[in-house]
């Protein structure tokens, strides 16, 4: 029934085999019985729950990541893009990586408060912090939590180097703020558009604004002064490789500087919701995609190895990264690379500030 249900993304919701959690898949028989008695077994409907952590901003020491900090204002994502790395995080909260990641929503509204508080600490450095790395931080639920935009708020104030990755359009309703501290050199934004063909988009991205939104969103915070980057992540065999380089051309359209790409990941619980999605929605290729992936990932559906991890290996993964560097030389993406600096950085006035200031 759960592959029925419009606007999702997974169509299962079962826990995390790792944790040895209790299968919670509905009984068939009694959706059959419900059905005739009711009708049809009503939307999924989203939920929030505050969450209340000690701290905001998560350090990082990947050897392939490029920032070392990071701020995610929500765990999970109404986005529902079935191939999210970070379905698996759901986990530990007793949770599905599946249908109760893109429906069981944790938003943080403390986040700005412990930002302050972090940046006013002794001896902080300031290096630019990332925002988009797990969850979107310009979600659905952004529009009425506005947990996103309180923290760049701070980060404006205090002048803290920050860059953005995010699926949504919804980013420039703070160009207000970005736009200043672009001119500064504190702000850069990613703009991840995986696809642009509308239908595909639906179903890989469910609840994501249309691609067409997210390049008008480009135009409009290249024409702000804001450097912009397009993301085409993830690359996916045989549903999404074919449109590179177009999307790599629409990108330098719409005002992108610069561009990368990623083949799909699939760590853990990831790697069966994307094969059942895969029998939903594409059953007659869904052997294909998974032999591709499997060769993109030296025989296995996923790679966690530092390096090749976001790379790949093997003729398929070469063949991509060939043409996405022809088709950025024509089309005169990633000429200079996007740099902000991080000698403006003031630590935040008030009670701590001045203490500490």
């Amino acid at each position: 029934m759960a592959g029925n249900r419009p606007t999702r993304g997974a169509t299962l919701n079962r826990d995390s085999v790792r944790f040895n959690l209790p299968e919670r898949e509905a009984d068939g028989d009694w959706l059959d019985a419900q059905g005739d008695i009711d009708g049809e077994a009503p939307k999924l409907r989203t939920t929030v729950t505050i969450e209340k952590p000690r701290t905001i901003i998560t350090r990082n020491q990947s050897p392939d990541v490029g920032f070392d900090r990071s701020i995610n204002p929500y765990r999970g994502c109404e986005h529902g893009c079935i191939y999210c790395f970070a379905r698996p995080t759901h986990a530990y909260h007793d949770l599905s990586p599946g249908l109760d990641f893109e429906s069981r929503l944790f938003a943080k509204p403390s986040a700005a408060i412990l930002l302050r508080a972090e940046l006013s600490k002794p001896g902080y450095i300031a290096r630019p912090i990332a925002f988009g790395t797990n969850t979107d931080p310009y979600q659905p639920i952004e529009a009425e939590w506005r947990i996103t935009r309180a923290c760049i708020e701070v980060l404006a104030e205090t002048g803290h180097p920050l860059t953005i990755t995010t699926k949504s359009d919804r980013v420039v309703r703070d160009i207000d703020l970005l736009a200043p501290m672009a001119a500064r050199g504190l702000a850069a934004v990613a703009l991840s558009v995986t696809s642009l063909d509308p239908r595909i988009a639906m179903t890989i991205e469910p609840r994501a604004p249309a691609p067409e939104r997210r390049l008008a969103a480009v135009r409009k915070l290249a024409d702000a002064g804001i450097p912009t980057h397009v993301s085409i992540a993830p690359v996916i065999p045989a549903i999404t490789d074919h449109e590179m380089e177009h999307l790599l051309q629409r990108a330098a359209q719409a005002g992108a500087r610069t561009a990368s790409f990623l083949p799909v990941r699939l760590p853990h619980e990831v790697a069966p919701l994307f094969r059942a999605w895969l029998d939903t929605h594409f059953p007659d290729r869904a052997g294909k995609v998974m032999a591709t992936i499997r060769d993109i990932r030296g025989g296995r559906d996923n790679d966690p190895n530092f390096g090749t991890r976001m790379r790949g290996q093997g003729p398929w993964a070469e063949l991509l990264r060939t043409r996405f560097h022809i088709a950025c030389r024509k089309y005169g993406l990633n000429g200079d690379r996007i740099i902000v600096r991080s000698d403006l950085f003031r630590a935040p006035r008030g009670p701590q500030g001045d203490l500490f200031g």
